[in-house]
């Protein structure tokens, strides 16, 4: 009875013993007889007891490392505080236990020394313009070491680039004076502009003045000569007319009577005036009633002046 429990406490030990549960997104490195011997994946394996040994256990997911700040020196000789954050991840489980004693310590080194070599290429104003640039040529820098330690680098993110202060008075110094320099230049060229745009306004308002003056000049010259036109075409109407009249019978008479009407009527203006000397025609034979009648309309004037 006692045999019979002892085998069933063995036979449970040795059953926990080969028996291995790996969680999701991690990686078991037996060895055998202190040889390398699998990989344990996911989900439920069974190895041999006492003999199959777990040295290592790997998380396969990606691992964000922070990489300690440190000085480099850029191409100008101008010292930098730098530090950043390195993402990777586990690929190889076998070559992240025998690749290297500590693949964390290597890949921080590495990072470290590939950083400083970079930004040694570059000038210190490149370094802030270009970290995209840098974060690449590090992780391509790394990521062709740390295939031998089964580990793969995704990237790698600069946090921070931090001068010295003298050298980052001068940095503002002179973005203070740059952005000075575009206030003005945009300051001067709003200024030309609305000179432009005066000198462009009042061109194009004396444009239209003289337009307008000129065309008013155009239509009074023609409404000028609409009524000359008009007053010819009248004139010569009345006078196609009057000589149509004449040529009827009694015409001519009728013109001597109204010429007389007005010889009559212009010589009782004259005659009014005491001052007025008055110009007889030289043939009086021709005019004899005419100053008859004239003499007789001067006489009734006088009367009913006196």
């Amino acid at each position: 009875m006692e045999f019979a429990t002892l085998l069933v406490v063995i036979s449970i030990l040795f059953i926990v013993k080969a028996t291995k549960v790996v969680p999701q997104q991690q990686a078991w490195v037996v060895e055998r007889l202190g040889k390398y011997h699998a990989s344990l994946l996911p989900g439920l394996n069974f190895v041999v007891p006492f003999v199959d040994r777990v040295i290592q256990k790997h998380s396969l997911k990606e691992v964000p490392l922070d990489v300690p700040s440190q000085i480099c020196i850029t191409r100008d000789n101008t010292q930098l505080q730098v530090d950043g954050i390195l993402y990777f991840q586990v690929t190889d489980p076998r070559l992240a236990s025998y690749g290297s004693s500590n693949y964390i310590i290597a890949v921080t080194q590495l990072a470290q020394t590939s950083l400083r070599s970079v930004i040694g290429k570059l000038e210190l104003d490149k370094t802030f313009e270009e970290r995209t640039i840098i974060n690449a040529q590090v992780v391509a820098a790394i990521d062709e070491a740390a295939l031998n330690w089964g580990v793969k680098v995704l990237r790698y993110e600069i946090k921070d680039l931090t001068p010295p202060k003298e050298i980052l008075l001068a940095m503002q110094s002179q973005i203070t004076a740059e952005r000075e320099k575009r206030a003005l230049i945009a300051a001067s060229e709003g200024r030309r502009q609305e000179q432009i745009n005066i000198a462009t306004g009042e061109r194009e308002a004396f444009i239209a003045r003289s337009e307008g003056e000129k065309q008013a000049v155009i239509n009074k010259a023609q409404g000028d000569a609409a009524a000359i036109t008009e007053v010819a075409n009248a004139t010569a109407n009345a006078i196609e007319r009057i000589a149509i009249a004449i040529r009827q019978p009694g015409g001519e008479q009728a013109v001597q009577l109204k010429v007389a009407e007005q010889a009559v009527e212009a010589y009782s203006k004259v005659a009014q005036d005491a001052k007025t000397t008055l110009i007889v025609p030289a043939n009086m034979a021709e005019v004899s009633g005419l100053i008859a009648s004239a003499m007789q309309m001067i006489n009734t004037g006088r009367q009913t002046s006196a």
